[in-house]
């Protein structure tokens, strides 16, 4: 008896099809790829306004024991930090606080690669452990006030530089790439977190709403 065989041929991918697949994986790795780095802003932007929120609390547990006042508005020798962050320390703040705090780690902004976490608050702490600035003037009288944030302003463009930073009203502000994709996060004086970009809560607005004409920050 012979054997039977099929009349069906298989056929080979022609070049045109073999292309077509390639930039459809293509396509489907870009988006892959996207939603991922979509995903890992999100919990970057998450965990600044989680710390942010801890700083707030500590600022409240801090003043609540020092006459309520916040560091910044007791001198040194009274165990606070008006010298120093008056003059642009904004390490000097936290670290006065560092019991309040319990780690240097809720210091660093999760989408800073320029800054790492300290080892501790005391031996060689300083603004290089630092991802966010210090309010100088901040004050429970105008809950809206900058207390706490991002540091990477810009003004007409130009990353401000560390330092004493006296942010007016009107100052052409805004932020840099360097974080949250142009975003950025303030933490108020009331212990609230405002996130700010250019679509919505624009720092402008948010300056405006701290009912001073000058915030004065200490930028690390």
């Amino acid at each position: 008896m012979k054997p039977r065989f099929s009349n069906q041929r298989t056929h080979a991918l022609t070049i045109t099809e073999v292309l077509v697949i390639v930039v459809a994986v293509c396509l489907l790795a870009l988006v892959a790829l996207a939603q991922s780095e979509d995903s890992q802003a999100k919990n970057q932007i998450i965990g600044c306004v989680n710390n942010l929120k801890q700083i707030g609390l500590a600022y409240r547990v801090w003043e609540g024991d020092h006459g309520d006042k916040f560091p910044q508005h007791i001198p040194t020798r009274k165990g606070g930090a008006m010298e120093p962050v008056a003059l642009g320390n904004a390490a000097s703040i936290f670290q006065v606080m560092s019991n309040e705090l319990w780690t240097p780690r809720v210091l660093i902004c999760p989408a800073d690669a320029d800054r790492f976490v300290a080892n501790g608050f005391v031996s060689g702490f300083d603004n290089s452990h630092v991802s966010y600035f210090a309010g100088v003037d901040a004050d429970d009288d105008k809950p809206a006030m900058f207390l706490s944030g991002d540091d990477n302003f810009a003004i007409d463009g130009v990353p401000v530089k560390s330092g004493l930073l006296l942010l007016a009203t009107n100052a052409p502000v805004s932020w840099t790439a360097a974080r949250h994709v142009n975003q950025g996060n303030i933490g108020r004086a009331d212990g609230s977190v405002a996130t700010s970009s250019s679509n919505w809560s624009p720092l402008t607005q948010l300056l405006a709403e701290t009912g001073v004409a000058t915030n004065r920050l200490a930028i690390p």
